[in-house]
């Protein structure tokens, strides 16, 4: 069975490992999280946290195995709350590792609700220290075609070599 290599994660999507480094260091700053072009409500909580390890078979017949943590948020107006804090995220994580084992570099998605519409899957982009917040962009979590997805990256690479700054065999020209 072919592993998914978690280290591969691309790059507008983190792993949990990389979240908790980035907010280790900003406890203090409220963590504000954007989806749909809008920061979720001061009352957004976490519902959830899930992990999982995953067999499929893609479709192009080869087999895949990957690990997941699924982070549920509702995003509910929260009477006069503030964004919850960097380090009261790192906790609930870290309270969750007591019962649930977490692989910090597997594939990390969130799923959001705002309690009426449907929950949507997406995937954080790296955390960003603004205006003593710690901002993170939620992106809509795309299906994707994996044999396609890796005969690009294949294609992308072999281009970085062809055409790169050490190239000499003057494929490009």
């Amino acid at each position: 069975m072919n592993a998914l290599d978690n280290g591969k994660i691309r790059e507008d999507d983190i792993s949990l490992g990389l979240l908790l480094d980035t907010l280790a260091g900003e406890k203090d700053a409220p963590l504000v999280f954007y989806y749909d072009g809008q920061p979720v409500k001061p009352g957004c909580h976490i519902t959830e946290v899930k992990a999982g390890q995953f067999t499929g078979l893609d479709c192009g017949a080869n087999p895949e195995a990957w690990a997941e943590i699924f982070i549920q948020l509702l995003d509910v107006a929260g009477g006069g709350r503030t964004h919850m804090p960097a380090g009261k995220f790192y906790s609930i994580i870290r309270k969750v590792t007591e019962h649930v084992q977490l692989d910090g570099s597997a594939k990390l998605t969130f799923e959001v609700s705002d309690g009426v519409r449907p929950m949507q899957l997406y995937c954080a982009a790296t955390p960003v220290l603004s205006a003593g917040a710690v901002h993170v962009e939620l992106s809509p979590r795309l299906a994707s075609c994996k044999p396609r997805d890796r005969w690009l990256a294949e294609e992308n690479s072999k281009a970085a070599v062809c055409c790169g700054p050490a190239a000499t065999s003057g494929c490009c020209a």
